[in-house]
């Protein structure tokens, strides 16, 4: 029986070498002795007037595949002439029934070798447990959660802690009264994650306070955070809104992306991204995959959690910058070349667009006499070709936005805003490149010689064959042109007529007061401002027109299809992906299957139409579920990550065990050690108390399903009832 600090290090256990780390390095420990395997106790170092903790210390706690969480004894406010005794009784537990069944539901292999730890009790007046980065979703958060008293209520007891929020030096969420205030719990955050920089990497730490000041009693690793994909809508909405059909996505998500990746590529130099990871659907939703954007910030030298500003959450004081470093200067002869070359693109894609329009126009023909097989060649042809669009179309709009925002900038110092400011001349406006300024002129007509005159026909009949490849959605081939809805497109000019265009200054009259320089500036930004707004209609309407060719061949396979009585018309040939659509015109897929595949796919749709989608998903597997009502959404605290779907059954002791089949979603007012050989047979948990280190938050971690905990009204549903519990955002949704 050793000194913590003075022992060997092959002898303490998991428990005793971490708590050696964080007192070999000058942090506040409760005096510590190891007893190793098979060594006896020397009670006479001890201090007769103090008591003590006696606890495990095996040499399989605190791995990570399994923590051995509440497997073993300990034994807490012993005296010193009890400590013998409690050592025996911490080393018996090793063999417990309990401890071998759950080795084997752990798979776990190692002999179970037990070191035992008599730690000085410090008088707890707060316990509580710090997590330095959110151990579910991966977020640079700090969580700390506390106790009134001793820190086992953590584990088990039907304790919900107090919860502690802090993301970059604001608080995300916080009780309204807690065991501790708000500047202790900031400072246990913030000593925590000092902590964890030193231990180089993301940690959790347990910890009690005297009333004086704060002792620090273990440190674990926290692992897997790193491994969770985070998808966010917030860009991608703009460019791919709303329902997404299979063949829709199966055809635009790789043209959009090989475009972007390029772009990426050309900026940051080789690297390993692969265009099927910058996008993924949910519920037929696009969401850009932020972690590919992480190893972008990463490959450019900028921390990798900037990414959590692009998907919009919380800002605070301590945020991180997107500020170079070595790293990002090594980068720069390539990004001032990158950016030199885009400086010049726009004069490159005035000479490219003929060349691309004449190539497109060379799929616009009639494909009555194609074969399947052509037509699907002629499909692979024009997803090259409309990649390369797609390039164009990606990079002028940016430069487009960027000259806008340096003019919005320089007009913002002298108190105008742009919104309000007409950059262009009326000689300047093109009704033949802008819809909608075609629109005005459609709608003029309208308001002059009537709707339904010969003047508003033979104008009709222009603005279509100019933008009837337009359509509701320019990303959606889905969706009918222009051309096919004209009374649509008549009925949309004459609701313009009757509306009053907002109220604009002339650019002149607005640059008036400045400055000789200031309006040099801004006469210059204005030209490439304006410049590139009209490349940009010019380049929209190409691509639009060229993506929008797609939708004639898989119609023309369509009717082919629904004439073979393998789908029932047309336009359900785009309820299959392109791969299906292969398939099918191979004879590889049964028409029986086909059809089970559409109707699928649209009864899916149509159940998920009016679901609220997050702006930001945890995780690759997105189980949609659509509340019964609103008062069907339980809001808890997310303690082990995934989704899952399946039936209620609510849990309150030991006469309930028998009803749970596997797979079930068990919903308990808390859980201890034994309820442990339960968690096998469960597909998710809920409980109405707990927090990150209750023994159901640690069961279900090391089972690998989802667990929500601090759920009120958890055991008062229904057996039998159909939820999704979703240990990501901590929500459980009663179908």
């Amino acid at each position: 029986m050793v000194r913590l600090t003075e022992a060997d290090e092959s002898e303490i256990g998991g428990k005793g070498a971490s708590l050696s780390w964080l007192a070999r390095r000058g942090n506040q420990t409760p005096p510590t002795w190891v007893v190793p395997p098979g060594g006896s106790v020397d009670v006479t170092v001890l201090d007769s007037g103090k008591t003590y903790a006696v606890r495990s210390s095996a040499n399989v706690e605190d791995g990570l595949r399994a923590s051995f969480a509440g497997q073993f004894e300990t034994v807490l406010g012993v005296p010193v002439s009890e400590v013998s005794a409690a050592v025996a009784t911490v080393r018996a537990s090793a063999s417990a029934a309990s401890v071998t069944s759950y080795r084997d539901r752990v798979e776990a292999e190692t002999p179970v070798e037990m070191t035992v730890l008599i730690q000085e009790m410090i008088d707890p007046a707060v316990s509580g447990v710090v997590f330095t980065t959110n151990p579910i979703t991966g977020l640079n958060e700090a969580i700390v959660e506390a106790v009134a008293g001793s820190g086992d209520q953590l584990v088990q007891g039907g304790v919900t802690p107090d919860r502690w929020v802090a993301r970059w030096g604001s608080w995300v969420s916080k009780p309204d009264s807690g065991v501790l205030t708000d500047d202790l719990a900031r400072d246990i955050a913030t000593e925590a994650t000092r902590i964890a920089h030193d231990y180089g990497r993301p940690a959790d730490l347990e910890w009690v306070w005297d009333g004086t000041k704060v002792w620090w009693l273990q440190i674990r690793p926290i692992t897997g955070a790193a491994d969770v994909s985070i998808y966010s809508n917030r860009i991608s909405r703009e460019f791919l809104p709303g329902m997404i059909k299979p063949l829709v996505w199966s055809v635009n998500v790789p043209i959009v992306n090989q475009a972007w990746l390029r772009l990426i590529s050309e900026a940051i130099g080789p690297n390993s991204l692969e265009a099927e990871d910058l996008a993924k659907a949910f519920a037929y939703r696009a969401y850009f995959n932020m972690g590919a954007f992480g190893d972008i910030f990463e490959l450019l030298g900028m921390r990798r959690d900037s990414l959590e500003l692009l998907i919009g959450l919380p800002e605070g004081p301590d945020q991180p910058k997107m500020k170079p470093s070595g790293r990002t200067l090594l980068k720069t002869p390539r990004l001032i070349g990158f950016a030199v070359g885009r400086s010049r693109f726009g004069g490159q894609v005035e000479t490219a667009l003929p060349d691309l329009r004449g190539r497109f126009r060379s799929f616009d023909r009639d494909l009555s006499d194609d074969t399947d097989d052509e037509l699907l060649t002629a499909v692979d042809d024009l997803m090259v070709l409309t990649t390369e669009a797609a390039y164009v179309n990606i990079v002028i709009p940016l430069m487009a936005n960027l000259y806008t925002s340096v003019l919005r900038r320089i007009l913002a110092r002298y108190g105008i805003d742009l919104e309000l400011i007409d950059i262009a001349d009326e000689a300047e406006r093109s009704a033949e490149s802008d819809p909608s300024a075609a629109l005005d002129s459609l709608a003029a007509t309208f308001a002059t010689y009537g709707a339904d005159s010969p003047e508003a026909d033979t104008h009709l009949e222009g603005f279509l064959d100019r933008f009837g490849h337009f359509s509701d959605s320019g990303n959606d081939f889905s969706v009918p042109a222009w051309s096919e809805s004209p009374e649509l497109v008549r009925r949309l000019a004459e609701a313009r007529s009757h509306a009053r265009a907002a109220d604009r200054r002339a650019w002149d009259a607005a640059v008036a007061g400045f400055s000789f320089l200031g309006a040099q500036a801004a006469r210059i930004v204005r030209r490439r401002a304006w410049d590139y707004q009209v490349r940009r209609d010019h380049v929209s309407s190409l691509y639009t027109y060229g993506y929008g060719l797609f939708r004639s061949y898989f119609l023309e396979l369509g009717e082919r299809f629904a004439r073979r009585d393998i789908i029932g018309d047309a336009t359900d040939i785009m309820y299959l992906t392109l791969a299906e659509v292969r398939a099918t015109s191979a004879g590889d897929l049964l028409p029986a299957q086909i059809r089970s595949i559409v109707a699928g796919h649209k009864a899916e749709m149509e159940r998920v139409a009016d679901l609220e989608m997050p702006d930001v998903i945890y995780g690759d597997h997105f189980t949609p579920a659509v509340a019964a009502s609103p008062g069907g959404i339980l809001q808890g605290v997310a303690t082990s990550r995934g989704r899952y779907r399946g039936a209620i059954r609510v849990v309150n002791g030991l006469a309930d065990f028998d009803k749970v089949q596997d797979g079930d979603v068990l919903a308990i007012p808390y859980s201890d050690v034994g309820w442990t050989p339960l968690f096998g047979r469960a597909g998710a948990v809920v409980a109405e108390a707990g927090g990150m280190l209750s023994h159901s938050s640690i069961v279900a971690r090391e089972y690998g399903i989802p667990c929500v905990v601090s759920v009120p009204g958890a055991t008062r549903l229904e057996d039998g009832s159909i939820v999704t519990v979703d240990g990501y955002q901590g929500v459980v949704v009663v179908e």
